[in-house]
């Protein structure tokens, strides 16, 4: 989906479940990283992040668009647009939007992490950050460190 698509679809969301005309820009931000969306107060626009395209797919993107149209439509109208707010809520609820982006780390399964190897014991070890191997011994037999290379990990815990 590229910008001009995501601006119609934005629009027949608003229109369909809001009765209401969509009238400034939504655009993805592939600088957004933690959030699905978000609504600018002073211009009215909309960002969404495009990973929850990618990974999830275009039913929870459209709960997220829902989500951010109901801060838009409760903004312009005057009522209480904050996630706090019963009126926010009600309309939330009604138009069925997702309270809650699910989360993008979670689902991310390649995690890229350095190895070393030690020379005495031949025990690897994963790091996430280099170090200098030869200030460094093993702990279980004081063998000294190789750096064997980055290394892409699936379902690695992320500690």
């Amino acid at each position: 989906m590229n910008q001009k698509e995501l601006q119609t679809f934005v629009q027949s969301i608003s229109d369909t479940y809001f009765n209401q005309p969509f009238e400034h820009q939504a655009t993805f931000n592939h600088r957004l990283r933690t959030t699905g969306g978000r609504y600018h107060l002073e211009t009215h626009h909309l960002d969404f992040n495009p990973k929850i395209l990618e990974i999830f797919g275009e039913e929870v993107l459209t709960g997220i668009i829902k989500h951010e149209l109901c801060h838009y439509h409760l903004h312009l109208a005057g009522k209480g647009y904050r996630h706090a707010d019963m009126d926010f809520k009600e309309l939330l609820h009604k138009v069925q939007g997702l309270r809650y982006t699910p989360s993008i780390e979670n689902q991310q399964e390649k995690v890229t992490r350095w190895l070393y190897t030690c020379q005495g014991c031949k025990m690897q070890i994963y790091r996430k950050r280099r170090f200098n191997a030869q200030k460094f011994v093993c702990a279980h037999c004081k063998g000294v460190f190789r750096l064997e290379g980055r290394k892409e990990l699936k379902n690695f815990l992320k500690n």
